[in-house]
């Protein structure tokens, strides 16, 4: 299998859906009568912390009028590891439907992939506020649905774990000097990754026939009774509401003497 060419976009993907519960993150300021006098949406970008503290330091000039703003945040992701406690068995197999017609796939091997998020902020009440709206949703889990396998329809729910929350306070030097503050939150993300979808498959079983005979030597005993079951409409698909017909015949002398009773279910 190795040498052939597939690119199910599973980790891309998996990055883009853990960003995607972090950039909607809002800070209010108050005055003394507790009526809101701003409120701004906290920028989120992907990237290691230490690229954005770099950049604060090289704009030292705080009239500067393109330097960083803070609150923002970053994300990143940290490393891949193989998860052995959700193993299955490498030969085992599943069905799944392209739409149209049924394919074989390998089971997907687990992986766990780290992400760090990273909140900057110069007031600690910041800092407060953002960590204040990400921490209830993880106890200590959050399920997130991804589609992994996109040709298949294989959308599976992702387990983003909260490991650890950290603090650090990168103030030194004196009063020119930009303060940050800055949280991080290690996370996990509990996905699987998926082999090539093979080319080979089969078409969709809409129709099931069962004959009932005298004797179990069928063929030289009489047939009596065949049951036919199909889905109603025919014309559904694996993904559509859609009952049973089901048909009952009885036969004489190998032809049909009784009328057919049908029963949808």
């Amino acid at each position: 299998m190795l040498g052939t060419y597939y690119y199910h976009q599973i980790i891309r993907k998996t990055i883009i859906s853990f960003g995607t519960l972090f950039n909607a993150i809002y800070i209010r300021h108050d005055d003394k009568d507790g009526d809101t006098y701003s409120e701004m949406k906290v920028p989120l970008a992907y990237g290691p912390s230490q690229k954005f503290l770099a950049r604060l330091e090289q704009q030292a000039d705080l009239n500067k009028p393109v330097q960083i703003t803070l609150p923002r945040m970053s994300f990143e992701m940290t490393n891949v590891t193989y998860d052995s406690t959700r193993k299955t068995g490498v030969t085992q197999t599943f069905k799944a439907s392209d739409g149209g017609k049924i394919k074989k796939v390998f089971m997907p091997v687990p992986y766990n992939i780290g992400f760090e998020l990273n909140i900057l902020t110069k007031i600690n009440d910041d800092a407060l506020q953002i960590v204040e709206q990400i921490l209830p949703f993880f106890q200590p889990s959050f399920n997130l649905t991804v589609d992994l396998v996109t040709a298949i329809g294989e959308k599976r729910d992702i387990p983003i774990v909260l490991d650890s929350i950290n603090f650090q306070d990168d103030y030194e030097g004196d009063f020119s000097t930009r303060r940050a503050l800055i949280y991080t939150l290690s996370f996990t993300a509990k996905t699987y990754l998926f082999g090539p979808v093979p080319d080979t498959s089969q078409g969709i079983i809409k129709k099931a026939q069962i004959d009932y005979h005298t004797d179990i030597d069928t063929k030289n005993a009489k047939r009596e009774v065949r049951y036919t079951v199909q889905p109603d409409p025919i014309t559904a698909g694996p993904d559509d509401d859609f009952g049973f017909s089901e048909t009952t015949s009885f036969f004489s002398d190998g032809k049909t003497f009784s009328p057919t009773q049908q029963k949808d279910i």
